[in-house]
C-alpha cells in the first residue's frame, strides 16, 4: 500500500493542543471509528459501517460482481505483460513501476489467476478448476466480498490510520501491549479492526503501518498473523452453518480467550521471534515511545494524535492516494488471491493431501476427548487453505461438541491461504509462505487444547 509517510517527532509535553489541529484529529477519526469500530445490528445480523457500505455496492452490483472481478483480474494481466514488454516511460518509477513491474513469479500468478477466472466463468475446462467448491467458491462467493471490502476500505483506511487516531490509542495502550505481547499500542487497532470489521482489514492497517516505518518487521509479522481475527459477522455465519449458534457467546469468548493466549506464546517463539526488528527501508523508524512521566498519559496522547492530524495529508493528496490504493488491489492483490485460493482448494478438495497430512491429528483428538476423530481430523488442518473449510466439513459430524470445537479452531488458526495468507505474501511485510505454514500449525497446537478444555469443562 501507498499511504503517505509522515515522520513524527515526538512532541514536547507542555506543547500547547491547537484547537484546529484537535477538530483536525477529532473529526476525521470519529468517521473512522464509526465506520471501522463500531458494531451495528441491521436486520438480525451485525455488521459495521464500512461493511454495510460494501454490502449495499455488492447488492447494487448483484450478478455482475464475478464478471467485474474477471474483466479486472483480465485488465491486470494485459497491463503487466504490456509493462514488462513495452517498458513504457509512466511504469519505469513509482507506483506504477511497483505495482506492474514485478518479478517472474508474480506475473505467472497474475497469469494464472485470470486464467482460473475466465475458465471458472465460462465453465470450461477441468472440474477441478470450474467446480462449485473450488473456483466458483473463489468467483461467486469471495470474489464480490473482497471487491466491495477492499473498495471502500481502500477509500475511507485513511480517516483511521491518518488523523492521528492510531497514535492516540497506540499511546493510551502502548504498555500493557508491549508487556503483554511485546507490541506496538496502535497494533489494538488492527485487532479491534479485525473483531468488529475484517481479519483483511486489520491485514491493509498492518502491511501500511509497516510500509510507513510504525512497525518493525518482526512486530508486522507477529500482527498479520495473530492479530487478524476472523470478524464477529462471519463468526455468527459459521455458528450458523455448523448449527451452534444457540451457543455464540459460548463459542466467542472460547475464540477471544484461545486466541490471545496464542498471541501471547507464537510471538515469543520461532520463527516470529527470529524475525528482524528493522524498519521497512525507505522510510526507517517512525516510531517514537518516549517516557512521559511529568505528564497525564491521556493529555500525551492527545499531544501525539494533534500533531499527527497538523501533518494529515490534505484532500486532493488524500484522493490521489486512495485511488493508487485501489488500483493496487484489485490489480495486484486480487489475482493473486484467485491464484493461491483456487489452488489451495484443489488441494483440500480434489486430493487426499489434508486427509494424509491430518493422520498424525486423529490421536491428539482422541487423547483430547473429542468425539467422532477420525471425521473430525482434516478440519483441523484444512482451513490452511480457506478458513469456510473447516465449518464445511463440520457439518456431516453428530456431535455438536466435535463441531464446537472445530468452529472455534477455525476462527483461531488465522493464516488462510485463500485470503490472510495472499495478502501477507503479496505484502512487504517479510514473510515467507513455509513461516506462515508453521505459524498456521503452531496456533493449532496452541488452541486446540485450550478449546478442548473449556469445551469440556464450561459448556458440555
Amino acid at each position: 500500500m501507498s499511504f503517505s509517510q509522515v515522520n513524527l517527532d515526538d512532541a514536547e509535553p507542555s506543547a500547547p493542543i491547537h484547537r484546529a489541529h484537535l477538530l483536525k484529529f477529532l473529526i476525521p477519526s470519529l468517521i473512522g471509528v464509526l465506520l471501522f469500530l463500531v458494531p451495528f445490528q441491521v436486520g438480525g445480523s451485525i455488521n459495521i459501517g464500512m461493511g454495510l457500505m460494501a454490502d449495499g455496492l455488492q447488492s447494487l452490483l448483484g450478478s455482475a460482481l464475478p464478471a467485474i472481478a474477471m474483466l479486472v483480474l483480465c485488465l491486470s494481466v494485459v497491463i503487466t505483460l504490456y509493462v514488462k514488454v513495452a517498458k513504457p516511460n509512466w511504469a519505469q518509477r513509482g507506483h506504477f513501476q511497483e505495482m506492474f513491474d514485478v518479478d517472474t513469479i508474480w506475473v505467472v500468478m497474475r497469469i494464472l489467476g485470470a486464467i482460473f477466472v475466465v475458465m471458472t466463468f465460462f465453465q470450461v475446462g477441468p472440474e477441478f478448476v470450474t467446480a462449485s467448491f473450488t473456483g466458483g467458491v473463489m468467483l461467486n462467493d469471495l470474489a464480490p466480498v473482497l471487491l466491495t471490502f477492499f473498495f471502500f476500505a481502500a477509500i475511507l483506511l485513511p480517516f483511521l490510520v491518518e488523523f492521528g487516531f492510531m497514535e492516540f490509542i497506540g499511546t493510551m495502550v502502548r504498555k500493557p501491549f508491549r508487556v503483554i505481547f511485546n507490541l506496538p499500542g496502535r497494533s489494538a487497532i488492527d485487532a479491534t479492526a479485525s473483531w468488529m470489521g475484517s481479519g483483511t482489514v486489520g491485514v491493509l492497517i498492518t502491511a501500511q503501518q509497516y510500509e510507513q516505518g510504525y512497525y518493525n518487521a518482526r512486530e508486522a509479522s507477529v500482527i498479520a498473523t495473530n492479530f487478524s481475527v476472523a470478524s464477529i459477522a462471519f463468526s455468527l455465519l459459521v455458528t450458523n452453518f455448523v448449527d451452534i449458534n444457540h451457543l455464540f457467546v459460548q463459542f466467542y469468548f472460547t475464540v477471544v480467550v484461545s486466541g490471545l493466549i496464542a498471541a501471547i506464546i507464537v510471538a515469543r517463539i520461532p520463527p516470529l521471534s527470529l524475525k528482524s526488528n528493522d524498519y521497512y527501508e525507505p522510510v526507517g523508524c517512525q516510531l517514537s515511545e518516549k517516557r512521559t512521566e511529568n505528564v497525564g498519559l491521556f493529555r500525551y496522547s492527545l499531544l501525539q494524535a494533534t500533531r499527527r492530524a497538523a501533518d494529515a495529508p490534505g484532500p486532493k493528496e488524500l484522493v490521489r492516494l486512495a485511488l493508487l490504493n485501489v488500483i493496487d488491489i484489485f490489480l495486484t492483490l486480487l489475482p493473486l488471491v484467485f491464484a493461491i485460493g483456487t489452488v489451495a482448494l484443489i488441494l483440500a478438495e480434489f486430493t487426499p493431501l489434508f486427509t494424509w497430512l491430518s493422520y498424525p491429528m486423529v490421536p491428539v483428538l482422541e487423547l483430547l476427548r473429542i468425539p467422532e476423530a477420525q471425521a473430525a481430523a482434516p478440519a483441523t488442518l484444512v482451513g490452511f487453505a480457506d478458513m469456510f473449510l473447516p465449518a464445511v466439513l463440520a457439518t456431516n459430524i453428530e456431535s455438536e461438541l466435535t463441531r464446537f470445537v472445530i468452529a472455534c479452531l477455525s476462527m483461531t488458526q488465522l493464516v488462510y491461504m485463500s485470503e490472510i495468507g495472499a495478502l501477507l505474501l503479496k505484502s512487504k511485510i517479510p514473510i515467507k509462505f513455509w513461516e506462515l505454514a508453521v505459524v498456521f500449525l503452531l496456533r493449532t497446537a496452541i488452541t486446540l487444547p485450550i478449546i478442548a478444555f473449556m469445551a469440556h469443562t464450561f459448556f458440555f
